[in-house]
């Protein structure tokens, strides 16, 4: 005699249909060559940059322990060259990583929450607090993002956290009106009526109901966001902005220009973190592009 209980049963059936939608997401996602692409781009750079501490340790962030030549060209000690201090630029680089690609992903989240909390309230209250909702989201979308960035990380500590919070606070407004959109949509459909028939509150429709299907919009707007925000992380790095004890490409870029190696043709100081950070963008990019049109298969029918 089966001694499981009806929540159990309901439980099990939720965890089914996850993994259903799931391997129905990834069938269609092993379409797409390019989000394949990025996404075999994704991990492994993803790899490298968790390998880190074991391929080549913390003490290459050390100025005093650098044992190299001061702007030395690429050699067979030093595929990449080494900086203005003598480090090798190949261990800058992959230990620059770390940083880039978690303030890429902390930015990008905070960014994506803070739009999908404003997006969701604005959608399903209406009236005068949509009104302001909408009024301040205009607010931020004719600002210039990168100024309103620069502006928070001067003002601000110079570190990594200060950082994330200038790239998250500012460029939400895009996925708030998406969401919004979206919210009212979804809003509009028969059994959220019938939702509210039942005595259905107001957290119980937004949580149940309106957040489960703007999770998509959600989820795609996310990998696009997180190359837009390495890339404004580069940007305010570059413009020393950003936390001067880490490495990260952005500051590689702002070393190697105060080293005059545009100037001094030192290409090997240059190249590598523009193109790192080039690559992870297009990924980043590439897996976002694939994730929308699987979700929205409009898309790919263009």
């Amino acid at each position: 005699m089966s001694t499981t209980t009806a929540p159990e049963k309901a439980g099990s059936l939720a965890w089914a249909r996850r993994r259903d939608s799931l391997a129905r997401f990834w069938r269609s996602y092993r379409t797409h060559r390019a989000g394949l692409y990025g996404l075999a781009g994704l991990a492994l750079i993803a790899l490298i940059a968790l390998s880190a501490p074991l391929t080549v340790g913390g003490d290459v962030q050390s100025v005093t322990g650098a044992s190299g030549t001061a702007l030395a060209s690429p050699s067979r000690q030093f595929p990449l060259g080494t900086d203005q201090f003598g480090r090798s630029l190949l261990g800058l680089l992959i230990w620059g990583a770390r940083i880039s690609l978690a303030v890429g992903l902390l930015a990008a989240a905070l960014s994506v929450a803070i739009g999908t909390l404003v997006g969701i309230l604005a959608g399903h209250y209406g009236g005068w607090l949509s009104t302001a909702l909408m009024r301040i989201t205009d607010w931020f979308l004719v600002m210039p993002t990168l100024v309103l960035a620069i502006v928070l990380a001067t003002v601000m500590s110079h570190s990594v956290w200060t950082v994330i919070l200038a790239i998250g606070v500012t460029s939400w407004p895009t996925t708030a009106r998406l969401v919004r959109a979206q919210t009212i949509a979804v809003e509009s459909r028969p059994y959220i009526e019938r939702a509210r028939a039942l005595g259905g509150g107001h957290g119980h429709i937004m949580n149940r109901h309106v957040l489960p299907n703007v999770m998509p919009l959600v989820l795609a707007q996310t990998t696009l966001g997180i190359s837009n925000a390495i890339l404004t992380e580069a940007t305010l790095a570059f413009l020393g902005l950003g936390d001067p004890t880490v490495v990260s490409w952005g500051g590689m870029l702002q070393d190697a220009r105060e080293a005059g190696a545009v100037s001094s043709g030192h290409w090997w100081y240059l190249a590598p973190p523009g193109i790192a950070i080039a690559l992870v963008a297009l990924s980043f990019t590439l897996c976002g592009r694939a994730v929308e049109a699987v979700l929205n298969p409009k898309l790919g029918a263009r």
